[in-house]
């Protein structure tokens, strides 16, 4: 009986693992799509992102962080070590909702580490160890596994919850920002209302790959705990 129950939740964290990936392939196909859709609309104000970014933090009387071109795809970022607000090239050259939206979304993150907002501080406080977990936390398990050594895999399980723990924390962090772009966007009138729609649903599928991303983890970290119960039972 206990050997099928066994059975019965590995076969129940393998569907959820799959559902898991599912759902983030999903997610990363919308957000693209999405993307796409907006980065074809242009705004009524008529800036590029990089230029309604630097009006937003002027706005905002922050005058010590600069907006740059970074490369890649839709890997625009706030760096607070560099005091910079780093904009791919289709949202730094672009005049779209999409862009613009992107762009505000990075200055939220500016605004929190201004005010010192909590779940940012513990996200930047645990980035090193979670950083560390991410890479180390599968292979000792998988190699505490191997070697039948239950208190390996439990390093492992603890390394890697640190990485899950990250995700989990950055959730609010880029909701918050969300909320202060869309917020900063409407008040300004850098974006329409009719706008304001279409940067609500670029923020919201990209908030989405997050969220997948995060239930994802948690439920390989869920699957190595009862591994990991059942082998010391």
């Amino acid at each position: 009986m206990y050997y099928s129950r066994g059975l019965d939740v590995d076969f129940l964290m393998y569907i959820l693992m799959i559902v898991m990936a599912v759902i983030c392939m999903i997610s990363s196909f919308r957000v693209k799509s999405v993307y796409r859709k907006y980065s074809k609309v242009l705004a009524g104000c008529g800036l590029t992102g990089a230029q309604a970014a630097l009006e937003i933090l002027r706005r905002n009387g922050i005058d010590d962080v600069i907006v740059q071109y970074i490369g890649g795809d839709l890997t625009d970022n706030f760096d607070p070590r560099s005091r910079a607000v780093n904009l791919s090239e289709a949202t730094y050259n672009s005049a779209s909702v999409a862009a613009i939206s992107v762009a505000a979304h990075e200055c939220g993150h500016v605004m929190q580490h201004q005010e010192g907002y909590l779940p940012l501080r513990i996200r930047s406080s645990i980035l090193p160890m979670a950083s560390f977990g991410s890479k180390a936390g599968v292979p000792l398990i998988v190699l505490g596994l191997f070697l039948s050594f239950s208190p390996l895999v439990t390093v492992g399980i603890w390394v890697f919850s640190l990485a899950v723990l990250f995700q989990l924390v950055t959730l609010p962090v880029e909701f918050d920002a969300s909320r202060r772009a869309l917020l900063t966007l409407e008040n300004s009138g850098l974006l329409s209302f009719e706008e304001i729609d279409g940067g609500r649903k670029v923020l919201k599928a990209a908030a989405m790959t997050y969220v997948a991303s995060a239930a994802a983890a948690a439920v390989q970290l869920m699957r190595f705990v009862l591994m990991n119960g059942r082998r010391r039972d």
